[in-house]
């Protein structure tokens, strides 16, 4: 079988096998086809298929195949981290600082705190930290990757619980977007490398001049023209950003918190979103699964992914109720918030791609770190829907 050959099978297994168990199995109502896209990237990682089948794994997931389906997930998760760097209404969450402030860091420094204090556990055993990774980077990557709030998930899951465009979603929405600002500078810092910092400082400073120059730009241009310059823009910045130092991810979402949402059409954003994840982004997942690795145990992995998930849901919960009980929200708001904030999914496996890249975490990690996401994810909405149904009596127009 020749690379083409192999390649156009992996292509269709991609979108047949996630599609088939999202539709026969109805699945929809605690794990969305984004979700079981990435289930089943994981089934057919090397940990599951590839041992259970390791022939025919090695035959259509070759390794020219596995280069090509990577060029593919590293344009497509580009894209979607652009959207969701557009996306972030930051001037929303500056109007509502106050609030939003307190609520933002409540939310993302407690489970910070408990999945960092899970991480120096891990220090103590090996076959966790990368060979590249400090330990403070793991550390810090860990017990961020506890405190990621999924911003593009979240904003399918409001929609589906047909809160987003209410004032409760919104502000649900500002919450997220300060956290997942707080997320890409972490990053940035962990990836900072002291022995080329000066690069990455002039890089940061280039970037500042440039962004200025590149929103005057887009001011100027034409609706339509806005697209097509926005791209050559997150090219750009995510190939600097990572022939710096810092990874394209980091570079990617810099490229799109610099332009305003409100030059783009809405309903063309949505549309965007919408075939990225249709078309591309299931590859992004399958090159997700091949990384899992088992090779500490899967009993062992399993164990740890379970601690992580509940550092990940107790810290976000305990930190939104502290806000809630300053803000005065009323009650039952903060456990919907807390729920709804704890949604992982794909920002957190792009978080913990960028660690896996750099090798500051091993294969294992990324493996419990993944199950962690998906499991959290899938938790949401289950546990949400019947706790908003109970506040019917209080109209959601209504919340603060």
């Amino acid at each position: 079988m020749n690379t083409s050959e192999a390649f156009l099978i992996a292509i269709f297994i991609i979108f047949t096998l996630p599609y088939l168990l999202w539709r026969v199995c109805r699945t929809d109502y605690f794990a969305p086809l984004v979700v079981v896209q990435i289930i089943c990237g994981i089934f057919l990682g090397p940990g599951i298929l590839g041992a259970a089948y390791p022939s025919f794994y090695n035959v259509v997931f070759s390794m020219p195949v596995i280069q090509s389906l990577n060029g593919i997930a590293w344009w497509a998760v580009m894209i979607f981290v652009w959207i969701a760097g557009i996306e972030l209404d930051l001037k929303a969450a500056w109007l509502n600082r106050f609030e939003s402030g307190i609520t933002a860091s409540f939310a993302l420094g407690m489970p910070l705190i408990l999945g960092s204090i899970v991480a120096c556990g891990l220090l103590s055993y090996p076959g966790w930290v990368g060979n590249k990774g400090q330990d403070w980077q793991f550390v810090v990557g860990v017990g961020m990757a506890c405190a990621v709030t999924a911003l593009p998930i979240l904003i399918l899951l409001l929609e589906k619980l047909n809160i987003l465009r209410h004032p409760f979603g919104q502000r649900i929405l500002r919450y997220a977007s300060l956290d997942d600002i707080a997320i890409w500078i972490i990053l940035a810092v962990i990836l900072m490398d002291w022995h080329r910092v000066w690069s990455q400082v002039i890089f940061l400073i280039g970037y500042g001049i440039a962004a200025f120059g590149v929103r005057k730009l887009m001011r100027w241009l034409p609706p339509n023209d806005r697209w097509y310059v926005g791209l050559i823009w997150l090219a750009l910045c995510g190939f600097i950003s990572d022939w710096v130092g810092l990874h394209f991810m980091v570079g990617a979402f810099l490229s799109g918190v610099i332009l305003d949402t409100d030059w783009y059409d809405q309903e063309k954003m949505d549309l965007l979103r919408h075939h990225v994840l249709l078309v591309v982004m299931p590859v992004f997942f399958l090159s997700t699964g091949l990384k899992t690795n088992w090779q500490v145990g899967s009993v062992t992995v399993f164990v740890v992914a379970g601690i992580l998930l509940l550092a990940s849901i107790t810290g976000k919960l305990i930190g939104v109720y502290i806000a809630g009980k300053i803000l005065k929200w009323r009650p039952g708001e903060a456990s919907i918030i807390g729920w709804l904030l704890q949604t992982k999914a794909l920002i957190m496996i792009i978080f913990t791609n960028v660690l896996l890249d750099k090798h500051i975490i091993t294969n294992e990690s990324f493996t419990a770190l993944l199950l962690m996401a998906v499991a959290s994810t899938m938790l949401t909405t289950p546990v949400v829907y019947p706790k908003l149904n109970r506040m019917k009596s209080s109209p959601i127009d209504k919340m603060r």
